[in-house]
């Protein structure tokens, strides 16, 4: 077994942020009895919830992404507080990112988004009967923009790389592979 290949021999942390701690974990492989460092960034799990109109449109959110220096289209997210479930996440950050309520939320599953580095996983969310509210109540360093898009213009979005955030896109496949042939997900003509 591949795991039983590695002996952990300890911790430290490098570094502290708002939102994630860096950890440096040293380990030695056997057979060879090399050692080496590996960086593992800590965070809490967020979520991303794909949330849908009465009418079949997707509400979707482009905000500006440091990682990459650019705006970026998604759907809105997260992270979970602490003492809150991915569906009350997922609720929250509807409501706060777009104005929208939903009338039903459901947590299809989870991800891995780079477990090479992260020890944290994406919930993904659904929620149907969507509808605006409120306004948004962004934090105080977010400025989002709340684009309605037909479902069916989903598969089109991610072809021209327009929507090309890697999760989102595994978001909408763990739909379609949640829900077979019925549901939201038959509107993007992925099943």
């Amino acid at each position: 077994m591949p795991q039983d290949s590695w002996t952990f021999l300890g911790s430290r942390y490098v570094g502290e942020y708002r939102v994630l701690r860096l950890r440096e974990d040293r380990y030695r492989f056997e057979p060879s009895g090399d050692e080496a460092d590996f960086v593992v960034c800590e965070s809490a799990d967020w979520v991303l919830v794909i949330p849908f109109t009465a009418d079949g449109q997707v509400v979707l959110v482009r905000q500006y992404r440091h990682g990459v220096q650019q705006v970026v289209l998604e759907v809105p997210g997260g992270i979970v507080d602490e003492n809150e479930s991915p569906m009350e996440t997922a609720a929250r950050e509807l409501q706060e990112e777009t104005g929208f309520t939903a009338e039903s939320i459901q947590v299809i599953g989870r991800l891995m988004p780079n477990p090479a580095l992260n020890d944290a996983y994406c919930h993904v969310a659904v929620a149907t009967g969507c509808r605006r509210t409120a306004e948004p109540s962004f934090d105080p360093m977010e400025k989002i923009e709340v684009v309605l898009t037909a479902s069916s213009e989903i598969p089109s979005l991610i072809r021209s790389g327009e929507l090309s955030h890697a999760q989102v896109i595994a978001a909408f496949a763990l739909l379609q592979m949640a829900e077979g042939t019925t549901g939201p997900a038959t509107a993007f003509g992925l099943t």
